[in-house]
């Protein structure tokens, strides 16, 4: 009969079972045996720097993949280092499955090299953790991890194995291999809820729709599609959902950044909100008293948090819409939408005009759109840092369902998230060109992944915005405290191009406007991992800086 380790069992179920073909992880000697199973079944392992990349790629992994993201992490030290980017998908709402080592189970409390208490210290970031103490229960655990994934809400699950189980062997006929986690289950909402929201929908005047990262995960670009159309009704779709209706269409509010969709929601009489949490960043919910609310979200404890909702409707959104869609009315509201758009474009026409005017300091903005001229927008952009962060949402439109996709803008506001998710996307869609736009600070913070790309030969080309700052920072210190109590913040000109050419990737420094573009194409044309490092103009300040000095005030 035959036998099998623990450790080639993990990667047994992963390949054949859940259908995974990469993992993200960096070597420990607690999780070994898997590893030498990645080996015996065919799964790509894409080794990286550090554990925060690893967790991070996964994520991204997930989100350009159509299947949750795994990353696999050592015990201790390498399970305390994935934390922050675990932390980003929980926060994120993206399936991702870690699985962990631990010390021993025979060594238990006796001071073993990293024991710690895994389990209990992720709990809280995570919607699912065990450990697996049983070999022959491995596949029923990781099925179970998978299922926990991608129900309901989506977001990261824990696996604890320990070295005293990955390492032995056991009789593999007699082990029960249960049905794929990964496929989710969905549902609809109540009928008379429905008919409540679609007389809602059919009697407003001025209605929106804005639409978040639930967008993503459901299939529901068909339905919102078809919703969009008959209603004529305008939308924002942000964070993960951007692309799933291309933002050139003439109902888009894309072209009035994100100014547009703030005032086009303090004038509407009805808001449609698909699977958006109201956060810091939509004031909380508050800013539009004025409009009526139909709230869609597959979780119920969302349907009235920090904003009453009049009509709430839980379930998938591709369900919900497909009955929505049955009883909403042919609409044209293009009087609205060329109102709201008139009102909107003069107040931003500053910036209009420096994506089109020749700099010297190179603007950021302006940055941003010789970027796209360069590449084009059949490319996935990622977004790091924190002004750079807006300036690169607002200046890239989203053709392809999360072809933009900013980590920062989100709830963690995590920085540092560009490289890993820029490789991670090459790794899930290599025919795509991949881009990061990144601040100088955030791309400090997993500079070393460039040569994981290198060594994995995934050729990302990252453009850093420059301003010689922690920029967001910097600026909310001069306007909170004065300019002459900037401190901690500073960073200089640093040659970070030359950082990526030492791993063996490809570098430019560029200072002067007319060099952007011929940089970016013969980044692209060396086929390498690229870093063009352009230095932008250090006084400038974007509206977030402003929103966020002003939300930290105390008094």
């Amino acid at each position: 009969m035959a036998e099998i380790y623990g450790g080639h069992l993990v990667a047994k179920y992963l390949k054949e079972f859940e259908g995974i073909e990469t993992v993200f992880s960096l070597s420990g000697g607690h999780i070994d045996r898997i590893y030498d199973g990645f080996l015996e079944y065919g799964i790509r392992l894409i080794d990286v720097r550090h554990e925060q990349a690893a967790a991070m790629m996964a994520h991204s992994y997930s989100i350009y993949s159509d299947r949750p993201g795994v990353c696999l992490v050592t015990a201790g030290p390498g399970f305390t280092n994935a934390i922050t980017g675990i932390a980003n998908a929980h926060l994120e709402n993206s399936p991702l499955v870690v699985i962990c080592g631990s010390s021993p189970v025979r060594d238990s409390k006796k001071g073993a090299l990293q024991d710690m208490p895994q389990k209990e210290l992720i709990s809280p970031i995570v919607k699912w953790s065990k450990t697996c103490h049983d070999i022959n229960r491995i596949p029923e655990y990781i099925s179970s991890a998978f299922r926990h994934a991608v129900s309901d809400r989506p977001g990261p699950v824990f696996l604890e194995i320990p070295p005293d189980v990955l390492g032995i062997k056991t009789n593999e006929e007699g082990i029960v291999f249960p049905e794929p986690g990964g496929n989710a289950y969905r549902s609809q909402s109540d009928p008379d809820q429905i008919k409540a929201a679609a007389d809602l929908i059919n009697a407003a005047k001025r209605p929106m729709l804005l639409g978040g990262s639930a967008v993503r995960w459901s299939p529901c670009d068909d339905s919102l599609k078809e919703f969009i159309k008959t209603t004529g009704i305008p939308f924002s779709l942000i964070n993960n959902g951007r692309g799933a209706l291309p933002e050139n269409d003439p109902l888009a509010l894309w072209d009035c950044g994100m100014l547009g969709m703030l005032t086009a929601m303090s004038q509407a009489d009805l808001i449609i909100a698909l699977g958006v949490r109201f956060n810091w960043v939509l004031m909380f919910g508050q800013g539009f008293p004025q409009a009526k609310m139909v709230r869609v979200d597959i979780d119920a404890s969302e349907i009235n948090r920090n904003r009453q909702s009049d009509v709430g409707l839980v379930g998938d959104l591709d369900l919900v819409l497909k009955q929505l869609n049955k009883q909403i009315n042919k609409k044209d509201h293009s009087g609205w939408i060329n109102g709201l758009k008139e009102s909107i474009l003069p107040m931003i026409q500053d910036e209009l005009k420096q994506r089109e005017t020749v700099s010297d300091p190179i603007h950021p903005v302006r940055l941003v759109e010789q970027v796209r001229n360069a590449v084009g927008e059949d490319a996935i952009y990622l977004i790091d840092g924190g002004d750079t962060s807006y300036f690169g949402t607002v200046g890239v439109p989203a053709m392809e369902k999360s072809s933009v996709i900013a980590s920062a803008g989100g709830l963690f506001g995590c920085l540092g998230t560009g490289i890993p998710f820029g490789i991670a996307a090459k790794a899930a869609k290599p025919e795509k060109t991949v881009v990061v736009i990144n601040g100088d600070g955030s791309f400090g913070l997993n500079a070393m992944e460039f040569e994981t790309a290198v060594r994995h030969n995934l050729p990302i080309v990252c453009v850093i915005c420059n301003d010689q700052a922690w920029g967001m920072i910097k600026h909310g210190q001069e306007i909170t405290y004065g300019p002459d109590r900037v401190i901690g913040s500073n960073l200089g000109v640093i040659h970070y191009e030359k950082i990526v050419e030492a791993v063996g990737g490809y570098g430019e420094l560029v200072e002067k406007d007319e060099d952007i573009i011929p940089a970016i194409k013969r980044a692209i044309a060396s086929g390498k991992p690229s870093c063009i490092n352009v230095i932008t103009d250090p006084t400038v300040a974007s509206p977030a800086t402003y929103m966020f000095a002003e939300g930290l005030k105390m008094e």
